[in-house]
């Protein structure tokens, strides 16, 4: 029998979408048709996976909600949603755009929301936490779910030519698979007031440079002098848009990167990566991978020795 289909409404930072993956593969695993809505840049980045329907959302309330009214217009069969982001504008768009939604009962919206779930009480890793309320919304539908397992690590289908534009920018910029470092100086937004930005990616640079390392970085365009004032002396390669970026993060021998989308993005292509915390907690954020390694803790970034000698451990580690 045909299940009936589900409208998901995504976070808003490439990272958090990331961590949902686990939420659509169980999905898919179910056999449950489902759309997204989502930032314009998702699209990209889900292009290799199997969605009934995209609906881009720009983050403007009213805007969002005649986009979602015309587009289930056109899609009447969409009468029950999930609302992965637990902020009161989702809930209330979805509301208005005549959806029956299950999401946390959160700040407030309980009564926008046909199933309000309630919050786990112990903390967890934003990818458990957004399996978790995927599990408890199947239920409140009536589907059994409760054999799904979580897996260990996230899984993004890559498109033939997200691959092929990934080599393409790669030679472009005079560089070879598996021969340099990629590095992502980087990341918008703040936590708590604090920059996410580990303040010695240069001094990294330098040392794997001196020591016949090339070290590259592919920043998107609004990042890019950002990131040329961080590291100058980096090899640029040019932007590639998110799905690109995976597989390009596959290519690299390994990524340094801050506790941000890049991070996630290299968990999902399953990239080798080293991930560098000192503002937010590994506990709720780290990339979701048994190998991934992870430097730092809120409130004390790493070293460059203990950066430096980690990657020296990689490399050793890896296969002549």
């Amino acid at each position: 029998m045909q299940q009936e289909p589900i409208l998901i409404r995504l976070p808003n930072w490439v990272g958090d979408v990331c961590m949902s993956l686990p939420a659509l593969d169980m999905l898919h695993r179910l056999n449950i048709p489902f759309a997204v809505c989502a930032r314009g840049w998702a699209r990209d980045l889900l292009s290799g996976m199997k969605l009934e329907g995209f609906v881009p959302m720009s983050g403007r309330l009213l805007e969002d909600i005649f986009e979602t009214r015309d587009w289930r217009k056109k899609n009447p069969q969409y009468r029950r949603a999930l609302l992965l982001p637990d902020s009161f504008s989702s809930a209330l768009c979805f509301r208005l755009a005549g959806l029956k939604s299950a999401g946390w009962r959160d700040d407030g919206r309980s009564l926008l929301l046909k199933w309000p779930l309630n919050k786990p009480t112990e903390p967890l890793h934003v990818v458990q936490s957004s399996f978790a309320l995927a599990k408890q919304a199947l239920q409140a539908w009536g589907t059994e779910a409760s054999p799904q397992t979580l897996p260990d690590r996230l899984h993004l289908p890559l498109t033939r030519a997200q691959t092929q534009g990934a080599h393409d920018h790669l030679s472009a910029a005079g560089l070879k698979a598996g021969d340099f470092v990629l590095i992502a100086p980087t990341a918008t937004g703040t936590h708590h007031g604090q920059q996410k930005v580990w303040p010695q990616f240069d001094a990294l640079t330098r040392i794997l440079q001196n020591n016949g390392v090339r070290v590259a970085m592919c920043p998107p365009k609004s990042e890019q002098a950002a990131a040329l004032r961080a590291v100058p002396t980096a090899d640029i390669i040019d932007p590639l848009r998110l799905g690109g970026f995976c597989a390009l993060t596959r290519l690299a021998r390994v990524v340094v990167c801050n506790d941000s989308g890049v991070s996630h993005l290299c968990a999902a292509a399953g990239a080798k990566q080293v991930t560098l915390f000192g503002v937010t907690d590994p506990a709720r954020t780290r990339a979701w991978a048994p190998d991934s390694i992870n430097l730092g803790r809120s409130g004390q970034w790493p070293t460059v020795g203990e950066v430096v000698s980690r990657l020296q451990h990689v490399f050793l580690s890896e296969p002549a």
